[in-house]
């Protein structure tokens, strides 16, 4: 048996010591004698009104308190290895028991614990979640008596203490909230029943996560499609989607914004800004896209007779060597989608009163015919002129303009843009090679003066460009001196006639664009460059991401 220590300590009432045995002494020390008792131990807890826990340097002691007759109290203590290590394991135990009350606690199902007599010991707060009864009305009830009262439509509790296993139901509680009871019997070393935990699963919301789950994947099905859409118009569109620009960026958001509405647009810029790709991107982001056709028509490359019946059609027998069916217009073919007028500007004058009748009206005529058919049309219009002159010199009907001028958006031409012309010229040179089967590449001179060059004919000019010295060069690698002769590079300064009169601010960072570009060409850093160009390193690094310039 482990050695056991006796320890008698006495209390005045406010627990003042007034005197201790030897082994007192010895374990708390003699000076201690006029302290308070509780004050002499690392640890003193009141377990009940007479029985006291108290430690001190790791010495685990019992004390039992008692009122002595002249009103002191005494305390009797024991000092036990074998006293230490079960208070470690009873410790140890309390440990464990917090852990099981928290796993049982935070359980998203229903716990629900009896005795081998069905009598309920202990529940969970999911109980209140799945049933509306407050967790404390369940304890000490029987399950029997749960069910009389209509709370339970069927015990598992009594099946499992009968069937002496694992048992599962179904059922509907009274809130009319489908259930799935388990219950499972805790044995003791008997092989007897002595308790049954029930776990309870609220099938209601697990049928409604399910239902979410089905209507999520029938969205998810819409949104692959809906994918797949954009994919396809995404590959039709081809360079829509070089958009770089701070300016471009806000002008493609503003057209899908206003993409899904039925007002007429406008686009104005200048020729090959990518007039007609704002416009498809427009038809492919809007439900028109699903319900109609995307049709386009040059004002300005047919003669006026033949561009009327183009856009409007023509009666059977309108004209000598007519389809003696007649034939639909451009308007018909396009209804419930878009009609793009590019070059509006051009349209005769005549043609501009049948125009306007359509946007006014919302129908068409045939040529030669005399019954007039309702259209549902998206009028895009497109043009590189100034059409409020246009209007002002006559040109150009006024009530049209204020038609079509609804929701005007200008397109700024590529110069204005210069952080799209490489991404451009790659694109146009990689579909060049996919095309052709070739592995054509440009140096980094040419795509300086790529950069550098201000594009008159725009995106288109770029376009051809580039097909132009891959289909003409053997070489795999493109150089400036592969540019045709009217495209060699020549000092601005020397040819001010060339290119269009720029402000003075203009003129300077024009400059200071090309200074960059050579000293990027030459030096591999930015230190080297600010040394070169006479300025700060700071200045350089500032300068090259304002250009968009990399070493």
């Amino acid at each position: 048996m482990a050695e056991c220590s006796f320890i008698y300590i006495e209390t005045t009432d406010d627990q003042q010591i007034l005197t201790m045995n030897e082994e007192s002494r010895r374990l708390l020390g003699a000076e201690k004698e006029s302290w308070k008792i509780q004050d002499c131990f690392d640890q003193w807890k009141v377990c009940q009104e007479s029985l006291i826990q108290a430690s001190l340097n790791g010495i685990e002691m019992i004390f039992i308190k008692q009122l002595k007759p002249d009103g002191m109290h005494a305390y009797a203590g024991i000092i036990s290895e074998e006293l230490t290590d079960l208070t470690v394991k009873v410790r140890e135990m309390e440990r464990l028991n917090r852990h099981l009350d928290a796993i049982i606690e935070n359980s998203y199902d229903g716990i629900y614990i009896t005795d081998r007599n069905g009598v309920t010991l202990r529940t969970n707060s999911a109980i209140e979640r799945i049933t509306n009864i407050p967790k404390e009305y369940y304890i000490n009830k029987r399950t029997a008596d749960l069910v009389k009262r209509g709370i339970l439509e069927d015990s598992v509790t009594n099946k499992v203490l009968e069937k002496k296993r694992t048992v599962s139901v179904m059922q509907l509680n009274y809130l009319g909230r489908e259930t799935l009871l388990t219950g499972n019997p805790v044995f003791n070393e008997d092989g007897e029943i002595e308790s049954v935990v029930t776990n309870i699963r609220d099938l209601s919301d697990l049928n409604q996560l399910q239902q979410a789950l089905r209507e999520a994947n029938e969205l998810n099905k819409d949104y692959q499609k809906e994918i797949e859409r954009l994919r396809d118009h995404l590959a039709q569109m081809g360079d829509m989607t070089i958009i770089k620009s701070e300016q471009m960026v806000k002008i493609y958001e503003m057209a899908a914004r206003i993409a899904n509405a039925d007002a007429t647009v406008i686009l104005y810029g200048e020729t090959g800004v990518g007039k007609d790709v704002l416009a498809k991107y427009m038809y492919h982001r809007s439900e028109r896209s699903k319900s109609g056709k995307y049709i386009k028509i040059n004002c300005g490359a047919l003669p006026s007779e033949l561009l009327e019946s183009e856009l409007f059609g023509y009666a059977g027998g309108a004209f000598t060597g007519a389809n003696k069916n007649g034939k639909p217009g451009l308007f018909e073919l396009a209804d419930n989608g878009v009609l793009f007028l590019d070059e509006v500007g051009e349209m005769p004058m005549a043609l501009q009163v049948k125009l306007l009748r359509v946007l006014q009206d919302k129908e068409i005529q045939r040529v030669g015919g005399t019954a007039s058919k309702k259209v549902n049309v998206r009028i895009i219009a497109a043009t590189n002129r100034n059409l409020k002159r246009m209007v002002e010199e006559g040109e150009f009907r006024e009530d049209l303009f204020y038609r079509l001028n609804v929701i005007p958006i200008t397109i700024p031409p590529l110069r204005e843009r210069r952080e799209e012309i490489l991404p451009l010229a790659d694109l146009y040179l990689r579909q060049c090679n996919e095309k052709y089967g070739m592995y054509k590449q440009l140096d980094k001179e040419l795509k300086t003066f790529l950069y550098q060059h201000d594009w008159s004919g725009n995106i288109r000019e770029l376009a051809n460009l580039i097909e132009r010295i891959t289909l003409l060069h053997l070489e795999d690698t493109l150089g400036i001196e592969h540019l045709p002769s009217d495209y060699q590079p020549q000092d601005p300064i020397d040819q001010p006639g060339d290119r269009a009169i720029l402000s003075l601010k203009e003129e300077a960072e024009r400059a200071e664009r090309k200074a960059l570009m050579l000293a990027a060409e030459q030096f591999d850093s930015t230190y080297e460059i600010a040394e070169a160009l006479q300025t700060s390193q700071p200045t350089v690094v500032r300068k090259l991401k304002k250009y968009k310039i990399e070493l």
